[in-house]
């Protein structure tokens, strides 16, 4: 067998619209260049060859789109005239158009002295300098009348005994702009204006279609009939205009063009259905305008354009004309949402959404395991994407939940998250768990597991780093979690053989050393670790042995003796870290001093200032146990720098530097409060004592009637003389237990369980969860506790 490939190789064409220009002095006009077929790069050409560059400001070049160039003349002269060329290039193929631009320049005298004076009898040569483009042509006249060159190079004029003979002179016209463009639609008018000459002086009329046009609603003439203001064009305005001038001698006729342009209008675009693994579901949208507009697609950040938009050819844009369509083929569930179709051509744009609705079964997502131990409440999230919506039920062993004996379980639902709630009572509760969604489309199910969890596996102490006085353990994090969070780190130390010294840390993040402190110097350790999640604390680690380091020595010479003794050192200077406050211009300033030089700290002294200045804040000194400082009130957008020194008995550290940068002052925010109609201050704070008033009234009505307590009983049993609540009453016959002062002296005992007194006994619903319900409780309390309630007799 053999392959042959055949290359069809289209032909590039190119169009100029419009094809000819006419512009005077002063004005802008723009040409656009059509190119049919495919072409990478479109140029424009000067009358000079010159190619056209973007950066001019005479002439402005712009590609619309991917077959379309625009050309604008701005402000003409009278060197703008020429010849333009468009030239549309993709690979070896090309094709060019050009088109012809003549420049107007309108009548102006250059040299027209008024008075011109001469010598009676002499021949007078009256000057009359007229330039314009193109060339003018110049009427004489005198009296009135005009003055018509003879051949012989006399008079036209001949005096006759009985007056004078002026001849007949046919009209001529002069259009201003031969071609006139517009916009449709937008409510503007376009101008249409030719001059005429002759004599008698010729009267100016307009028409259209053959039809005689007059002053009305659309149509306005001036005086002398020169220009014609078509108001408010639309489409069906386009199309030729007839000037005619009529006089004694004859009528005369020009032609002026009117091309009108339609800003893109989408006419047809319709939202679709289609059912998860259609073979395909097509989008249509149709526009109009002219010029013809280019229909693009798009999706979210996804811009679709003519072909096979992916490599597997699920999406596929066709246009013809003035309508493309968009196709999705192998539908699926994600190409539900909202589309947009954008229509565009050199005037404007018109863009407009549809929505496409995709019915699809249930899609179940959420983690499938869930770790907890007895006691804990644990939710099982199944998270359900469906349309139609989709209802939701849990089963275990093939019985739904929750039933008659499951009183440890909770079922909770929202729009698309369904939560099972449970607490282990017992290791019969772990296991598997079968959540099933179910729409009109058919249904999904999947199982999620419930496991015990365990205590974590103990870190790894990797390395200890000793000062005189602390050292800092660092470790690695347990290579088990036990399914839950750590929450916290336990670091151990002791002298061999003694009893353990211990402290927790919080887990933070990328947390990988805790410094342990109050060592003696010179002396040998032993440390471990255990890490607690919320099921408990895990094993110890194996007990990692190190030695502190001596006291650094300050050596000074002996008053008395003239030598060098040796005695206790300054501490090591503080280690600073610090942590920028959620207002921008605070910040928390922690430290650790690694070596206390063998003596107790007595405190710490710190001291800042703005970079940019030499004049440091007044020294602050804080207690030995201090481990950190907060500075308030900085400056915005400021550079600081912070020393912070330790002191002992034997002097001072080092200074631990650190710098930082303010944030940028935020945008303020005006209070409405702030404004002059505003409530003040004393109306507001009357406000709220009236509130609190009426709140305490009602907490006192209602221990009133229901606890038989408060200021009320009190005024009815000492003033009114009701019997005060240890008073016999029905309550015998409703089974609780009451006795008078007179029946009993010892103290009343209720016994009951906190159960009876949680919502949900009074007909309160169970509170739904949400983003801030912890799958895990590491320190939850029992479900139900027995409660001992003593009260003493009245």
């Amino acid at each position: 067998t053999s392959l042959s490939i055949y290359l069809i190789y289209t032909a590039i064409q190119v169009e100029i619209t419009p094809p000819q220009g006419e512009i005077s002095v002063g004005d802008s006009k723009f040409f656009i260049c059509e190119v049919v077929g495919d072409a990478k790069d479109i140029d424009w050409y000067a009358p000079s060859g010159e190619k056209i560059l973007p950066n001019r400001a005479d002439i402005f070049v712009s590609r619309s789109d991917e077959a379309t160039s625009t050309l604008t003349i701005y402000h003409a002269t009278v060197d703008s005239a020429g010849i333009y060329k468009c030239v549309a290039k993709d690979g070896d193929k090309e094709a060019q158009a050009t088109v012809q631009v003549k420049i107007f320049q309108k009548i102006t005298f250059k040299s027209a002295p008024n008075p011109q004076e001469f010598i009676e009898g002499d021949d007078a040569d009256i000057v009359c300098d007229v330039v314009s483009s193109p060339p003018p042509t110049i009427i004489w006249k005198h009296k009135g009348s005009k003055i018509q060159p003879a051949k012989d190079g006399e008079s036209v004029q001949k005096k006759r005994k009985r007056g004078e003979k002026t001849p007949h002179l046919l009209p001529t016209i002069r259009v201003r702009h031969p071609e006139v463009n517009a916009t449709a639609d937008v409510g503007k008018s376009a101008l249409l204006a030719c001059d005429a000459d002759g004599f008698p002086e010729p009267t100016v009329t307009w028409a259209h279609n053959g039809v005689v046009l007059e002053d009305g609603d659309k149509y306005s003439l001036n005086d002398d009939g020169s220009e014609l203001l078509i108001k408010h064009v639309t489409k069906v305005d386009e199309g030729d205009y007839t000037c005619i001038a009529k006089n004694k001698a004859g009528e005369k006729t020009e032609e002026v063009s009117l091309s009108v342009f339609v800003q893109p209008n989408i006419t047809y675009l319709s939202n679709q259905t289609a059912s998860e693994f259609d073979d395909q579901v097509t989008l249509t949208c149709q526009a109009s305008g002219d010029p013809t507009p280019t229909i693009s697609w798009s999706f979210g950040n996804k811009v679709f354009t003519e072909g096979e938009q992916s490599v597997d050819r699920n999406v596929v844009v066709r246009s013809h004309a003035r309508v493309s369509s968009l196709t999705l083929k192998n539908v699926q569930f994600t190409y539900a949402g909202q589309y947009l179709c954008t229509a565009s051509n050199s005037i404007g744009q018109d863009a407009r959404h549809m929505y496409l609705e995709v019915r699809y079964t249930p899609k179940i997502l959420g983690s499938v395991t869930v770790y907890t131990w007895e006691g804990n409440p644990a939710n099982i999230s199944c998270e359900v994407e469906a349309h139609p919506g989709a209802s939701v039920v849990w089963f275990r062993d093939g019985f739904q939940l929750p039933t008659a004996n499951s009183t440890n379980m909770k079922i909770y639902n929202t729009p698309s998250v369904s939560y099972l709630e449970i607490t282990p009572d017992s290791q019969n509760d772990f296991g598997s768990y079968n959540c099933t969604a179910t729409n009109v489309m058919g249904s999904e199910s999947k199982e999620f597991l419930l496991i015990q969890a365990e205590v974590p596996s103990s870190p790894v102490i990797q390395q200890v780093e000793p000062f005189s006085s602390t050292a800092v353990v660092k470790f690695e994090e347990p290579d088990s979690m036990g399914g839950v969070p750590i929450i916290k780190y336990r670091v151990e130390w002791r002298l061999p053989g003694q009893d353990w010294t211990g402290k927790e840390e919080d887990v933070e993040d990328d947390m990988t050393g805790i410094t342990i402190t109050n060592l003696k110097p010179e002396t040998t350790y032993e440390v471990r670790m255990s890490a607690i999640n919320g099921k408990g604390e895990g094993e110890s680690s194996q007990a990692s042995t190190f030695k502190t380091e001596p006291v650094r020595n300050n050596h000074r010479l002996s008053s008395n003796h003239h030598s060098l003794v040796s005695c206790l050192g300054e501490p090591s200077a503080p280690k600073l870290q610090a942590k920028v406050h959620s207002l921008g211009n605070s910040l928390k300033i922690n430290w650790i001093t690694q070596d206390n030089g063998g003596s107790k700290i007595k405190h710490y002294l710190i001291r800042y200032k703005a970079k940019r200045v030499s004049d440091w804040k007044p020294e602050l000194r804080l207690p030995s146990d201090s481990t950190y400082i907060v500075l308030n009130s900085l400056e915005w957008n400021t550079e600081y720098e912070v020393h912070v020194v330790a002191e002992n008995e034997q002097g001072k550290s080092k200074p631990g530097i650190l710098t930082f940068k303010t944030d940028t002052e935020p945008t303020t925010v005006p209070d409405p409060m702030d404004g002059g109609s505003g409530m003040g201050t004393g109306a507001i704070v009357g406000i709220l004592i009236v509130v609190f008033f009426l709140l305490l009234v009602g907490v006192d009505v209602i221990c009133y009637f229901l606890n038989k307590c408060g200021l009320l009983m009190c005024i009815a049993v000492n003033f009114c003389g009701k019997a005060g609540p240890g008073a016999k009453s029905k309550d015998i016959e409703e089974g609780k237990a009451a006795f008078t002062k007179d029946e009993c002296k010892e103290p009343i005992v209720e016994v009951r369980t906190e159960e009876e007194n949680t919502p949900n006994q009074e007909g309160g619903g169970a509170t739904e969860p949400n983003e801030t319900t912890p799958l895990t409780e590491p320190e939850a309390l029992a479900r139900h506790k027995a409660v001992l309630l003593v009260r003493e007799p009245h």
